[in-house]
């Protein structure tokens, strides 16, 4: 669901919302109201997170529902599942947003998101800091993995997911 506007909104004044009124991102200055997620999608993003979590190590932080500036005034994001630096992970100001993309962005599709939103927030992304932007299909039990070089490799049942600091993820493991 979209808020009409007639002007772009500010990261500023998506600031002043009170957190009452439910969650958003701002997309291209687009104030655009995020829907719950429901528990399928939670389940997903915290197995993601185990996964990944074991084989980041310390020098990793994997996260789920982070908010992030991807680039100043216009644009707010949360990545459904995060994998940041930890030394850029502590330089985050408590009251503040990651700047720039996580270095591995991962979205678990819903029926509410439309192919050009997932294009949209991959190319964001990858254009600024990411170096993986992943998307997971519940409905069909597979990861594409999109890289800032341009390439994409589509990973489906069967198939092991390498990961850019060490070690694997089985695709089968994410849909269990």
């Amino acid at each position: 669901m979209t808020a009409t506007t007639t002007r772009l909104v500010t990261f500023e004044e998506l600031e002043r919302i009170p957190d009452s009124e439910g969650r958003y991102e701002l997309r291209h200055g687009e104030l655009v109201k995020l829907p719950p997620p429901k528990h399928g999608h939670h389940s997903i993003q915290r197995t993601l997170r185990e996964l990944l979590q074991i084989a980041a190590g310390k020098e990793r932080v994997v996260e789920t529902e982070v908010g992030f500036r991807a680039l100043p005034e216009y644009e707010y994001r949360v990545a459904d599942v995060a994998v940041v630096a930890t030394s850029r992970w502590q330089s985050t100001p408590d009251d503040g947003y990651l700047q720039g993309a996580p270095e591995i962005v991962m979205e678990v599709l819903s029926p509410s998101n439309s192919a050009q939103q997932m294009l949209d927030k991959e190319q964001l992304c990858l254009e600024n800091g990411a170096r993986e932007f992943w998307v997971v299909d519940p409905f069909r039990k597979q990861v594409r993995v999109s890289t800032a070089d341009g390439r994409a490799t589509l990973y489906k049942p069967g198939s092991r997911i390498p990961l850019l600091f060490g070690g694997w993820v089985d695709v089968d493991a994410i849909f269990v």
